[in-house]
């Protein structure tokens, strides 16, 4: 595939048409229209989205925003499929539909522990060269968590390091795992990185390492990271070792920005930011390459959920709700897009209708009646 800028990428997955994910009060409340884009001729027509429930909690939440895209007259549709975590490969006429779609909304899809049985969530991000993952990570007005004026945007490289998935036994009790970096990965990333920074009004970005110790590998990282941040001379640039990242992280987790890291170092940052700032049902997410993108629950843990939670059907939409909205903006529906954030963040505000992790018991079917109501 040619290399393609990712500037252009950015422009579609982070939103041209506002300094911040995160609303202010005072957006959340106002009725003051503005013109956000002039669309060209054609461009409202409904877009065909791939659709894959996957596991666990995945059909409740999919479910969820199929219902509030409906009653939001969202101008998409869906395409489902079913996919589950302990097939060996994603079906090709799933893939073709992605291909021919270039965007699908996923729920989690389970990977097994051992067994030679790889994770379909990393074949998803190979294939289509999803190399960019963006996690948000902010608190939300109305919700009480141990840190305030989180932020955080974390960029993750989605597709070498040690999920490259290169293991073999060496001999009997003997297990070497290769982990991959690249210049070529490396620097594309670290140029998302800067650049959504960039057209999302953030200040700083940091890049999470480990190069005092892989020196060779994550020095590569790093010294990618130092080339790209010369070319963007207004975003300030800093570095932190991973292990130091961590406990900056649940100390002050306001001092971060954007953070960019290699794919294990993301995956352990997104989800401890995502807890801080109030859990992982509730931090959206996605993962976009040159020419598909997937949206999905940002943060991974628990994004399967225990099978109490699906009897009870009390799984948390709100991370995949918020996810469809970014899904929305990247598909240029950003009118739609911020009627669902609104709507999603009224219903926290107003504290009358939580599920279990955020401290109320409510069921997923309750959210998603209490998110139709503020529909605008």
């Amino acid at each position: 595939m040619a290399a393609r800028s990712a500037f252009h990428i950015i422009c579609r997955l982070a939103s041209p048409y506002r300094s911040r994910f995160q609303l202010s009060p005072f957006n959340l409340f106002s009725d003051a229209r503005s013109v956000t884009y002039m669309p060209r001729p054609g461009d409202g027509a409904p877009r065909a989205v791939t659709l894959i429930p996957g596991d666990g909690i995945g059909p409740l939440v999919t479910n969820a925003v199929e219902q509030v895209m409906e009653a939001l007259h969202a101008p998409v549709y869906f395409e489902r499929y079913d996919v589950h975590g302990n097939m060996k490969r994603v079906p090709r006429e799933v893939m073709e539909s992605i291909f021919k779609n270039k965007v699908c909304l996923k729920g989690g899809l389970m990977t097994p522990m051992g067994g030679g049985v790889s994770s379909l969530n990393v074949q998803l991000r190979k294939e289509l060269d999803l190399y960019a993952s963006l996690v948000n990570c902010f608190n939300f007005p109305g919700l009480l968590t141990r840190h305030e004026n989180v932020d955080i945007a974390v960029i993750r490289e989605n597709t070498e390091g040690e999920y490259a998935g290169l293991e073999h036994e060496v001999i009997p009790g003997v297990v070497e795992s290769l982990k991959v970096i690249t210049k070529f990965s490396s620097e594309r990333i670290a140029k998302y990185a800067f650049e959504y920074a960039y057209l999302n009004n953030r200040k700083k970005v940091t890049a999470v390492h480990k190069a005092n110790i892989m020196k060779l590998a994550d020095g590569l990282f790093l010294e990618s990271c130092r080339e790209v941040a010369t070319q963007y001379p207004i975003i300030q640039y800093n570095e932190v070792i991973v292990d130091n990242c961590c406990m900056q992280l649940v100390s002050k987790p306001e001092q971060f920005d954007v953070m960019v890291t290699p794919n294990l170092y993301g995956n352990l940052v997104a989800n401890t930011a995502a807890g801080l700032a109030g859990g992982t049902g509730l931090m959206p997410g996605g993962n976009v390459g040159a020419d598909h993108a997937i949206f999905e629950q940002g943060a991974s843990a628990g994004n399967v959920g225990n099978e109490k939670i699906v009897e009870q059907k009390k799984a948390n939409p709100v991370a995949l709700l918020l996810s469809s909205a970014m899904m929305l903006r990247h598909l240029q529906f950003p009118s739609f897009a911020d009627r669902l954030e609104n709507a999603v963040k009224r219903v926290i505000m107003e504290d009358k209708c939580r599920t279990k992790d955020l401290g109320g018991n409510c069921t997923t079917q309750d959210v998603v009646d209490a998110v139709i109501a503020f529909l605008d």
